[in-house]
């Protein structure tokens, strides 16, 4: 979305909000294309894996916009609040994204 629509997005890493903002940063998607950015030169603490990073409002990141471009399954919908976290839809695997594929039987027999 930032590329097409220009939006403009915030990130905070969730388990460090007192740490202070190191490095600055791209936070980019998992796809290999030059729009799949986020945030440009965002200040943020140092990460390291574990980390929680998040990124609200995120437009085609969100669930509902989401599509399996690339065959790359949709992440967890998780709900955040008063301490709690949520899991409200699964993570989908490949096994998810391939269960409705059909070959013709045409090409299964060469």
């Amino acid at each position: 979305r930032p590329i097409t629509y220009q939006s403009q997005y915030i990130a905070v890493v969730a388990n460090k909000m007192s740490a202070p903002n190191a490095e600055t940063v791209t936070v980019a998607g998992k796809h290999c294309e030059s729009g799949d950015v986020l945030i440009k030169d965002i200040k943020l603490p140092s990460c390291e894996p574990g980390d929680c990073l998040v990124v609200t409002a995120t437009g085609a990141y969100n669930y509902s916009m989401a599509s399996n471009y690339n065959r790359v399954p949709r992440p967890a919908a998780v709900l955040v609040g008063n301490g709690e976290a949520n899991v409200i839809i699964q993570r989908e695997t490949y096994q998810d994204l391939l269960q409705k594929d059909r070959l013709p039987e045409r090409l299964l027999n060469n």
